[in-house]
C-alpha cells in the first residue's frame, strides 16, 4: 500500500456484530491484565460507586493500528534528536526566552510568576546546572490534495509533562497481539506478515533518560543520603498507570532506582532543602518520616498550568524545588521554552532579507536547519507587529478564520480556539490580551478510518492522527555541553473527525499505534 492509499476504504476490515464482540471482548481484558488502562470518568463511574479509587477501565483505544505513511514516521523519528539539541539551546539563552516573557508577561500572569521564580533563584544562584528534557514533538500528517506527497507539519513542542510514553508501548503490544491471531480469523482477514507494525519502546527510553540523569547526578554531586527519584504528580490523577510504567521500568534491572510520587500540593510539608552550600533536595518518607532520601531529579507530572498553583503555597513549594541542587526535568526556564509564543517566533514566516532565527541556536548546520524549517507550519503573532496585524485580519475574519486554529500559552487538551470560533472569542478579550495566543495554520491530513472503544462503547468513522515522538536530552546549563541526546519512541494519538482537540487524558482522543504504509 502506497503513502498516497492511506485511505484504503478496505481498512479497517469491516465486522459482523460477533466479531465486533470478540475483539471487544480481547481488547477490555488485555488492556486490564497488561496495564493499558486509566482511572474511570465521572461520566462512567461517579465518585461515590468508588469512593476508595480501586477501580480501572481501558483507556480509549483502537481496535487496529492506523495507516501511517511510513516517509512521514521516519522523517519525524529522525528529526528529533536536533529538536532536542534545539530546545536545549533554547532553555540556555535567558536573553531570548525574557524577550519571550516580557511581550506577554503583562496579559498572562502564569507565565510572568514562572518568570519571576526564575529570577529569584538566579539572584540567589542556582547550585544545579544540569537539565533534563523528557520531550515531545507532536506532528500531525499534511497533504494539500490526493496526489501530493504527504509530509509532517508540527503541532507542538512539550516540555513538560510529555505523557503517555507508558501508555503508547502497551497500545503497540495491544494491537501485536490482536495481529498474532485475532485479525487472522476475521471474516476480511488481516494477517501479520502484511502489517508492517514498527517496535515502540518509549516506556524503556523514557525511563533510560531518568537513569542516566540519575546516575550522573550521583556521580557528581556526592550525596548525602541515599537518592531518589520523585514524580512530581496532580492529585488526583485519573492517568495514573501511564506513570506508574516509568516508575516500574526505573525499578526493574540489577540497580533498581527509589522513586516516590508526591503530590503538588505536598511538596513543601515532605520536602526540604539541606542547609548546604549544595542546598541538596531531601525527600521525607509520610509512611516513615524517619527515613530521608536526598532528591536526584523531579519529574514533572504536575505544575503545568494556573490550576496547580492555586495559592501563594503553591508558588513557594515550586521555588524551593527550583533552587534545590535536584536535577528539575523540566527546569522553569525549559518550561518557558516549550510556550507556544516560542513556537511561533520559530515558524513565523519569514522574508528572503531576513535569516532563520535557528541560526541563533543551531551554529553551522545549515541541513539540520533545513530539515527543522520542513516540519513547521505557518504561525503567526497576534500582537501589533506587521505580521501580527496582518493575523488579526485572519482572525476575525468571518471566512478567513477558517483555516485556522487560536492556541494560548497552556499544556493540556482542550485549550485551543478552531475555525469560526475564533472571531467571537476574541471579542470576548480586551485587544490588549490577544497577544498572548498565537494563530497558527490548520493542518489538512488524508482521510483515515478506525473504530475507537471509549467507556465500553466503539466509534466507528473517519478519523484524524497525530504522532508525537519523545526525546531524552541532558544538558548542562552553563557550559552547553550535551551529556545524552536520544529519540524514545512514539505516541500516536487519534480522534473523530469531527473532533478538534486529542488529548487522551482530557477526553477528547484515544491510543493508536502505526501501520506503516
Amino acid at each position: 500500500m502506497s503513502p498516497g492509499k492511506a485511505s484504503n476504504e478496505d481498512y479497517p476490515p469491516k465486522l459482523t456484530a460477533s466479531e465486533s464482540e470478540q475483539l471487544l471482548s480481547t481488547v477490555k481484558d488485555w488492556s486490564i491484565a497488561n496495564g493499558l488502562a486509566v482511572r474511570p470518568p465521572v461520566s462512567l463511574v461517579k465518585a461515590a460507586a468508588d469512593p476508595h479509587g480501586i477501580l480501572a477501565t481501558t483507556a480509549p483505544v483502537t481496535l487496529f493500528p492506523s495507516p501511517f505513511p511510513r516517509v512521514c514516521f521516519e522523517q519525524a523519528k529522525s528529526i528529533q534528536k536536533s529538536y532536542n539539541k534545539l530546545y536545549a539551546a533554547i532553555a540556555q539563552d535567558q536573553e531570548f526566552l525574557g524577550n519571550i516573557v516580557q511581550e506577554i508577561l503583562e496579559v498572562d500572569e502564569f507565565i510572568a510568576q514562572l518568570w519571576q521564580v526564575h529570577l529569584k533563584v538566579k539572584g540567589e544562584g542556582y547550585v544545579q546546572n544540569l537539565s533534563l528534557g523528557l520531550f515531545r514533538s507532536d506532528y500531525m500528517v499534511h497533504q494539500n490534495t490526493s496526489d501530493a506527497a504527504p509530509t509532517i507539519k508540527q503541532v507542538e513542542f512539550n516540555t513538560i509533562a510529555s505523557s503517555f510514553g507508558g501508555l503508547s508501548s502497551q497500545t503497540s503490544r495491544l494491537h501485536k497481539h490482536l495481529s498474532v491471531l485475532d485479525y487472522s480469523l476475521l471474516e476480511n482477514s488481516l494477517q501479520a506478515k502484511d502489517l508492517d507494525l514498527p517496535e515502540n519502546e518509549s516506556t524503556k527510553s523514557l525511563a533510560a533518560g531518568l537513569g542516566v540523569a540519575f546516575d550522573t547526578y550521583r556521580s557528581a554531586s556526592e550525596p548525602i543520603r541515599e537518592c531518589c527519584i520523585i514524580f512530581l504528580v496532580q492529585e488526583p490523577e485519573r492517568n495514573i498507570f501511564d506513570q506508574r510504567h516509568l516508575e516500574y521500568a526505573l525499578q526493574q534491572g540489577n540497580s533498581p532506582i527509589p522513586v516516590f510520587r508526591l503530590p503538588f500540593g505536598e511538596i513543601l510539608s515532605r520536602t526540604s532543602i539541606a542547609g548546604t552550600p549544595k542546598r541538596q533536595l531531601l525527600y521525607h518518607l509520610p509512611s516513615n518520616p524517619l527515613e530521608v532520601f536526598e532528591v536526584a531529579i523531579v519529574y514533572f507530572r504536575a505544575g503545568y498550568g494556573p490550576s496547580d498553583y492555586p495559592d501563594d503555597a503553591a508558588w513557594k513549594a515550586r521555588l524551593q524545588i527550583e533552587r534545590s541542587n535536584a536535577i528539575k526535568c523540566p527546569t522553569i526556564l525549559t518550561q518557558l521554552a516549550g510556550a507556544k509564543k516560542v513556537q511561533q517566533v520559530l515558524a513565523t514566516p519569514t522574508s528572503p532579507e531576513t535569516p532563520s532565527i535557528l541560526k541563533r541556536f543551531i551554529k553551522d548546520s545549515p541541513k539540520e536547519i533545513g530539515e527543522l524549517e520542513k516540519t513547521f507550519t505557518n504561525i503567526y503573532p497576534l500582537d501589533d507587529s506587521p505580521s501580527g496585524l496582518s493575523a488579526r485580519k485572519l482572525a476575525t475574519h468571518h471566512s478567513d478564520c477558517k483555516g485556522y486554529v487560536l492556541k494560548p500559552q497552556r499544556e493540556g487538551g482542550g485549550n485551543n480556539t478552531y475555525r469560526t470560533a475564533i472571531p467571537p472569542f476574541l471579542k470576548t478579550l480586551p485587544e490588549t490580551h490577544w497577544k498572548s495566543y498565537i494563530l497558527m495554520e490548520i493542518i489538512t491530513p488524508p482521510p483515515v478510518h478506525n473504530i475507537i472503544l471509549r467507556n465500553g462503547v466503539l466509534e466507528q468513522g473517519g478519523v484524524i492522527c497525530e504522532l508525537g515522538v519523545y526525546g531524552t536530552c541532558l544538558w548542562d546549563q552553563g557550559t552547553g555541553e550535551v551529556f545524552h541526546n536520544e529519540e524514545a519512541g512514539y505516541l500516536l494519538r487519534t480522534k473523530g473527525d469531527k473532533s478538534e482537540e486529542g488529548g487522551v487524558a482530557a477526553g477528547f482522543g484515544s491510543m493508536d499505534s502505526c501501520r506503516l504504509v
